[in-house]
């Protein structure tokens, strides 16, 4: 078989390299450019050395054309504001784009103007597709430009929305406690993520104002049917990798038995190929490296609230293995594809 060619374009950051490391094993993909402004001319394997014998590449300057020339998928690690107009480049030259920023995943330019600022180029948002493959395969599969998830947006979506879909949680009052290792705030030095700084201690951060969550808040509010404020806390600890999110709703039937919350989590995901429930309180160590999710779900009957969990692997789940399943979604691949494997433990 013929295999696609694709372009990463912000390949030089953490989210770009697990790109690299997913798409280099995947059979029916060309890793054609590498396109990172700042390092042009550097070579991967210099950057990241676990590439040396495996990726032969130097990083190039983007240029809509030669991509548009020599490539059919684009997927996009750049930063948000920048990264809307090389999709809009991109998408009028026919190429299919995956994007990893924010700047395709809310509906309303309104909306993102009020937490990024202006949208460089809104004629596009309603044709991007929000790429969340557990709710939106179908759509996904006629796809030439998906808005790949954010990482907490993943975490909790999953865990909750399926408790939304079946009226067994209401949608007032919700609340998401995150952790996240600091590979989610890239690799650019900044203090915050300096290991002295963040080595011995845990932080919240953006309280009351992370850009999340009306990303959160738009896919639950389809969901939940109606519309939907939630409080969103994330919290940055001494970790590389992971997110957990500890998500706390209201049930809709305090009567209901405590089991059934798991039960339709059960349900709704028992054909997922990446997702498990679990009986226990899931551990982001046992999702290191893999596309896997694992959620639970527990009922406090003594303050009457449901507790639910979600808990992914930030860079792969949360970001690039997430992008390269809705590429298997929309190539019409095996939906496993590359992404097989599991997760490196210990």
């Amino acid at each position: 078989m013929e295999r696609t060619p694709v372009a990463i374009v912000g390949a030089s950051g953490y989210v770009g390299a697990e790109l690299v490391r997913l798409l280099v094993r995947h059979p029916h993909v060309l890793l054609r450019g590498l396109y990172a402004h700042r390092h042009a001319g550097h070579e991967i394997a210099k950057d990241y050395p676990q590439f040396a014998g495996i990726v032969q590449a130097t990083y190039e300057v983007f240029d809509a054309e030669a991509v548009a020339r020599d490539c059919e998928i684009a997927f996009l690690a750049l930063p948000h504001g920048e990264s809307a107009r090389a999709a809009e480049a991109l998408h009028q030259r026919g190429v299919t784009v995956l994007d990893l920023s924010a700047d395709l995943r809310l509906r309303s330019a309104a909306v993102y103007a009020e937490w990024y600022g202006d949208h460089h180029a809104p004629s596009l948002l309603p044709h991007a597709v929000y790429g969340l493959v557990e709710r939106h395969r179908e759509a996904l599969r006629t796809a030439r430009l998906v808005a790949v998830p954010g990482c907490y947006p993943t975490a909790a979506i999953l865990a909750l929305a399926p408790l939304l879909d079946a009226r067994l949680i209401a949608p007032d009052g919700i609340i998401i406690d995150a952790k996240s290792g600091t590979t989610g705030a890239g690799r650019e030095p900044q203090r915050s993520t300096h290991f002295s700084e963040i080595g011995e201690g845990v932080r919240a951060y953006k309280v009351a104002g992370h850009r999340h969550t009306p990303e959160i808040e738009q896919e639950l509010e389809r969901a939940a049917g109606k519309l939907l404020r939630l409080t969103f806390t994330p919290h940055l600890i001494p970790m590389t990798r992971g997110i957990l999110a500890t998500c706390y709703a209201l049930p809709v039937d305090p009567a209901r038995p405590a089991q059934a919350y798991a039960d339709e989590l059960r349900r709704t995901y028992a054909d997922e190929p990446f997702v498990t429930v679990v009986d226990h309180a899931p551990d982001t160590a046992h999702l290191r490296g893999s596309n896997r999710v694992q959620v639970a779900a527990f009922y406090d009957a003594r303050t009457g609230r449901v507790i639910v969990m979600g808990a992914i692997d930030n860079l792969v789940k949360g970001a690039a293995g997430q992008a390269v399943q809705c590429l298997n979604v929309l190539r019409g691949w095996p939906e496993t594809t590359a992404l097989d494997g599991g997760a490196i433990f210990p």
